[in-house]
């Protein structure tokens, strides 16, 4: 998370928990991917905040976050969050982990969400049957095993990149902002520290029963998972659709920042009246 200045917090039982928080109107709340932090939506936080509050998290364990020493849920931090800063119903907007943490708080704080726009998860159960996502996590689990950091990073940013093209071929400036994220976020744990996560039960089978407005923006050339797991969540619930940016991987708000911005910026209205 950039601009050290603004970043915020909020004092839990388990250490602080950071935010920025820019702009007034509607509430959106931004979430980032796993091992990143909440400087991967520098791009849309001046954008939409433009007409609306803009609320960027850093998860526990993420960026200026504290790390967890005791069993929680993301969705319950971010519950909390929320009721802190009194927001009311919000749009929530995440990306892969991001993601699947806002449909867990759609069903397990409702009152909470006014609809979700995702991107490249469905829900906190994810599944990958492609043989290169498959390889590709299998080469992260031998590069922690081995404690080889860089190995590990490597094959991060082929996630990054997806399956249709190198690592060389997407924008330098990305390819760096998302390592520095990672190396970051790395450098706050240990190998030898538990996972303190507690995963949110059934959800697959409980997510036809949302029933806010739910978008998938897909980066076009993310892993076939990715995308099949954010198109069975829209044709999951009632009131579901997808967009694909396309010429982009796993950080379509990274790669194409405009079109992001606007794909999802003309969905707001739309989203915020749903429950009018």
């Amino acid at each position: 998370m950039t601009d050290a200045l603004d970043v915020r917090t909020l004092e839990t039982q388990d250490g602080p928990l950071a935010y920025r928080e820019l702009g007034s109107g509607r509430p959106v709340v931004l979430l980032h991917g796993g091992f990143v932090d909440g400087g991967m939506w520098d791009d849309q936080l001046p954008y939409f905040a433009r007409d609306h509050r803009v609320i960027v998290p850093d998860a526990r364990g993420h960026g200026a976050s504290a790390n967890a020493t005791r069993a929680f849920r993301p969705t319950d931090d971010l519950a909390a969050l929320l009721r802190h800063l009194d927001t009311g119903p919000a749009v929530l907007v995440g990306l892969s982990m991001g993601a699947a943490t806002a449909v867990d708080t759609a069903l397990e704080h409702p009152g909470l969400v006014r609809a979700l726009v995702v991107s490249g998860a469905g829900t906190s159960e994810p599944e990958y049957h492609h043989p290169w996502a498959r390889g590709v996590l299998a080469a992260q689990a031998r590069a922690m095993a081995a404690g080889d950091i860089e190995g590990w990073i490597d094959a991060f940013l082929m996630l990054m990149a997806g399956p249709h093209r190198t690592v060389d071929a997407v924008d330098p400036q990305v390819v760096r902002r998302v390592r520095d994220m990672a190396e970051r976020t790395l450098a706050k744990h240990t190998g030898a520290e538990p996972d303190w996560r507690v995963p949110v039960a059934d959800t697959w089978a409980r997510a036809a029963k949302i029933t806010v407005p739910v978008l998938a923006v897909h980066g076009g050339l993310d892993t076939d998972d990715c995308i099949g797991m954010a198109e069975r969540l829209v044709q999951s619930v009632a009131h579901g659709r997808a967009a694909t940016i396309d010429g982009t991987g796993h950080y379509p708000n990274m790669e194409r920042p405009d079109l992001f911005n606007r794909t999802v910026g003309e969905a707001l209205p739309a989203l915020f009246a749903h429950q009018d």
